[in-house]
């Protein structure tokens, strides 16, 4: 079936129908996945999925509705109900598509590969099994494990509107991970690993995935509590790309007119120390957030939302735009059910100039901290308090594992005191950071 054509005669059905604009999201995809517990499978899954989704517009009202019955009599009942629908619900003036579809660049995102597909069931279950193995293999310490997963999948979608859009774009994406478990003492810790990209080539070997994960868990055997103190603390990459998630958050045009984040009317102004900018590059070549247009067809480009701790602008949808006099970003993301709302692509702090072991040995007594445990944080107040558990510094070195520890602030003075960004970005999904300090906060102990 042509998903292109199929889309865009339901948009003119719509318009036949009554509705004075009209948007329909097809997707199709397929999954793979398996999961292995001390080399015995324990979960297989494949399979496959097509759906699509219908918005319309009766002047400023709107409803949306979505089916996984493509057959013709199905989605004329479709299309006729949600216009209906759209009829009796309240106006809303922010309600419409974009103002204009540009056109979109055609341009090679290198989003699909055709590897992924066609590796062999056998070898995608001995890639989880090698990975896991590995793990094993790294210390007898290791006396468990919850587990290796790979995880595959491929998906067409195909976006057409009112306003004389059509696109389509295809991907893929291939993950694999292992969780250790090391016991001593009677005490158990875990840790993980993953890689996770578009193409076969770009995924680290089960083998290295393994014994990454097997040091992790390694390094957190023995762990000590501290006392309460106030000291510099260290967010690595993982953790640092979760900072970054909550300035997405307080950054997005929704956040904004709910009057739900500390940055609202701070555009322009310095919220943030001069290491610290933010880009969100949706044109990334085979990123794992990258898309040639967004959830209402306008093109996607290079956004850099914060400079050098400048808030330049807000990340918008056309609906949280209007709602705030602003532009859209290209900023839309959207699934079958629902409308679109914003969301981020391949989002990171850019990189510094300083090695993050050198960020650690200019601490002479502060806390490194690989892993941050549940949510804690008001975007409004800037509140910022979670659980934490990581690596204890004195001298510039990494003296003992820390947990069961709750770190507090808050972010907007977190943000303001980061005084040393590391050189070590990478990306293993389509959130980055590299190594981030912040000169004070308080570590709640013993």
């Amino acid at each position: 079936m042509d998903y292109r054509n199929l889309a865009a005669d339901l948009v003119r059905k719509a318009r036949t129908s009554g509705a004075d604009a009209a948007d329909v999201l097809v997707a199709e995809g397929n999954e793979f996945s398996v999961s292995i517990r001390k080399g015995e499978i324990e979960t297989l899954k494949e399979s496959g999925s097509k759906a699509l989704g219908i918005r319309v517009f009766v002047g400023k009202r709107t409803a949306n509705s979505y089916t996984s019955d493509f057959t013709p009599a199905a989605l004329d009942v479709l299309v006729a109900d949600t216009v209906t629908m759209a009829r009796v619900t309240g106006e809303d003036p922010a309600a419409g598509l974009p103002e204009e579809a540009p056109p979109v660049a055609d341009v090679d995102l290198g989003l699909h590969d055709p590897k992924i597909d066609a590796l062999p069931t056998d070898e995608r279950i001995s890639r989880a099994r090698r990975a896991e193995a590995a793990a094993f293999a790294a210390s007898p310490a290791i006396t468990n494990s919850q587990g290796a997963s790979y995880s595959s999948g491929e998906g067409h979608v195909v976006l057409a509107n009112s306003l004389g859009f059509v696109g389509s774009h295809r991907s893929s994406s291939v993950s694999l991970s292992v969780v250790p478990i090391a016991e001593k003492d009677g005490v158990m810790e875990r840790d993980y690993w993953y890689s996770s990209v578009r193409a076969l080539e770009g995924q680290l070997s089960p083998e290295e995935i393994g014994r990454i994960a097997a040091e992790r868990t390694l390094r957190r055997v023995g762990a000590q509590k501290i006392a309460t103190c106030e000291v510099p603390i260290v967010f690595d990459p993982e953790t640092a790309a979760e900072l970054l998630g909550h300035l997405f958050s307080a950054m997005s045009g929704y956040s904004v007119f709910r009057n739900s984040t500390f940055l609202k009317d701070r555009l322009g102004e310095q919220v943030a120390s001069p290491l610290l900018t933010v880009v969100d590059d949706p044109l990334r070549y085979r990123g794992l957030g990258s898309r040639p247009f967004d959830g209402e067809g306008l093109p996607t480009r290079r956004l850099v939302p914060l400079e050098k701790g400048v808030l330049r602008h807000f990340l918008c949808d056309t609906y949280s735009a209007r709602k705030i006099g602003a532009r859209s970003t290209g900023s839309a993301r959207r699934g079958v059910a629902g409308g679109p709302g914003v969301g981020a692509s391949n989002l990171y702090f850019e990189a510094g100039t300083t090695p993050p072991e050198e960020i650690v040995g200019g601490v002479e007594r502060g806390l490194l901290v690989t892993d941050l445990i549940g949510f804690g944080v008001d975007l409004v107040s800037g509140d910022f308090s979670q659980g934490a558990s990581g690596h204890w510094i004195e001298k510039g070195r990494l003296v003992h594992p820390v947990n069961e520890v709750t770190i507090a602030g808050n972010l907007k003075q977190m943000l303001m005191d980061v005084d040393a960004v590391g050189s070590d970005l990478e990306f293993r999904g389509s959130v980055a950071a590299p190594t981030l300090r912040v000169k004070k906060m308080t570590v709640s102990g013993r």
